[in-house]
């Protein structure tokens, strides 16, 4: 290519020459102030071959333009290959440069900060650990005048909690949760669940007994400030393990664990009866049409809770009382009553969430033998119940659920969005047996039945942050001996609640 061009520039360049001087002979000119010389016959010869020679370079002109524009063309060939070439390199290098940026990231740590709290774990998210939290700052305003309820007036800090939780070695979930609300600091929660296979779960440590449906309800997402009447005969948190899962894509969810159970005293030394102290508990929960297409049967769910344990001798193995809506206790055993035997619960269960309703319900039947320490004294059979229903519609019209309410248009004064609203409702009823009432075994002043109803309004400013104002009703009836101040007239409380959650 370099020698096709220097050819065209040299013969360019030749016929220039050539061009410039054959006129300068045809002419026959010399120097200024020269001779001019005598014609001859040589002198039409030499004319005949300039003729000659000027046709011969006009022809070899017409050549060299005719074959100018395909050196160009082939240069400008030479010259895209090039470009190409050096396309092709930049992109190698760009893909090379990729492929290196991507080992590079499967490498690095993932740290992210949302609503759902912080989390940072490793690339392969075998290892994560998230932060998370809880804050729920409470008043309660009795509108009654004696002492001892006007003392419960006032602000409380109901729960401050601290919550991590995370994976490690990509099968093992761990959750530490510590309670700093309240008027002692406690570990709430720590366990580790091992969830190979959704349907297979295997949990230790302790954690709440599956029993209760409002009980197994996180904190953030009940309708009320405080749980129904009838949480008071499901069990709380307990040391144990338990198997569990959920089955056809959520379709149908088990759980059944052994948990430590109410210890076991005799006389004032710590003693391990037959059964070790242990209870069983066990719920299933099936929503037939979760994975359907009927939207207005999805949210329909019904389940069935329960337990079995054998507590001997002790006041430890019973409830510490029965408390109303305002956390005040209005039944408890007398102090020379302890369990004596078996002690069954058994808890039906359901609820039904669609578009902006929610109706959640349970039953609640806990059967315990006692005695009195006593002598002489015959054992009892006491079996108490309670039920409570709870209803609420979200007055914008977002969705209701058993994990709370997502607000559309989260609070923002500049941008105009106000949040959710919620009205909620609910009237629950504990009746205690009678015959705890018989032979001492309830403390006086102890009520009989207990029915109360409430009434609230839930603001959901964002997914994080709700404000909650409640009124609950509580009336008591056959109260056992001289009434307290408790059960001699109705309770009549008023509660709000500022909470942060993510």
């Amino acid at each position: 290519m370099k020698n096709k061009t220097k050819l065209k520039h040299f013969t360019v360049a030749t016929i220039a020459g050539l061009q410039l001087a054959l006129p300068a002979f045809a002419d026959g000119t010399d120097s200024p102030g020269s001779t001019p010389p005598a014609p001859d016959n040589s002198t039409a010869a030499q004319a005949a071959e300039i003729a000659a020679l000027k046709k011969e370079v006009q022809e070899l002109a017409q050549k060299v333009e005719a074959l100018q524009g395909q050196p160009t063309a082939i240069q400008s060939h030479s010259s895209y290959q090039d470009l190409d070439q050096k396309v092709k390199i930049l992109e190698r290098e760009r893909e090379e440069d990729q492929a290196d940026a991507a080992a590079s990231v499967k490498t690095q740590p993932k740290i992210s900060l949302s609503a759902n709290g912080f989390s940072f774990g490793s690339a392969d998210s075998n290892f994560v650990a998230t932060l998370h939290g809880m804050i729920q700052a409470d008043s309660r305003t009795f509108f009654v005048g004696h002492a001892v309820n006007n003392a419960n007036d006032g602000f409380l800090l109901r729960r401050a909690r601290p919550i991590f939780t995370g994976t490690v070695f990509h099968d093992f979930d761990f959750n530490l949760t510590p309670e700093f609300g309240g008027s002692a600091v406690q570990i709430l929660d720590a366990y580790v669940n091992y969830h190979f296979d959704p349907a297979w779960q295997l949990e230790a440590g302790k954690f709440k007994s599956p029993v209760g449906l409002e009980q197994l309800q996180a904190d953030p997402y009940t309708s009320f400030n405080e749980r129904s009447l009838a949480n008071d005969l499901v069990p709380n948190r307990d040391l144990g393990a338990e198997l569990h899962g959920e089955l056809f894509g959520g379709v149908l969810s088990y759980a059944a664990g052994i948990f430590d159970g109410a210890p076991d005293y005799i006389g004032t030394t710590a003693n391990v009866d037959a059964d070790d102290g242990k209870a069983f508990a066990g719920r299933f929960f099936i929503q037939p049409w979760k994975t359907s297409s009927v939207d207005a049967l999805k949210g329909l769910g019904a389940g069935l809770g329960g337990s079995y344990e054998y507590d001997r001798n002790g006041a430890s193995g019973l409830t510490t009382g029965y408390t109303t809506d305002g956390q005040q206790k209005f039944f408890t055993y007398g102090g020379t009553t302890a369990p004596d035997g078996t002690h069954w619960r058994i808890s039906p269960q359901g609820y039904y969430y669609y578009g902006p309703f929610g109706l959640l319900g349970e039953y609640v039947i806990s059967d315990q033998r006692v005695s009195l320490t006593t002598a002489g004294a015959k054992p009892v059979d006491l079996q108490n119940t309670a039920w409570e229903i709870s209803a609420g519609w979200v007055l914008t019209g977002e969705d209701a659920g058993y994990n709370g309410v997502t607000p559309l248009h989260p609070f923002n004064l500049h941008n105009g969005g106000w949040g959710a609203w919620q009205v909620v409702a609910r009237y629950a009823d504990l009746d205690v047996d009678d015959d705890a009432f018989k032979d001492g075994f309830a403390a006086a002043g102890s009520a009989s039945e207990a029915r109360a109803w409430s009434l609230g309004l839930n603001w959901y400013l964002n997914r994080n942050i709700r404000l909650n104002t409640s009124f609950s009703h509580t009336t008591f009836s056959l109260y056992h001996g001289a009434s307290t101040s408790v059960t001699k007239q109705p309770e009549d409380v008023l509660f709000t609640r500022i909470q942060l959650s993510f």
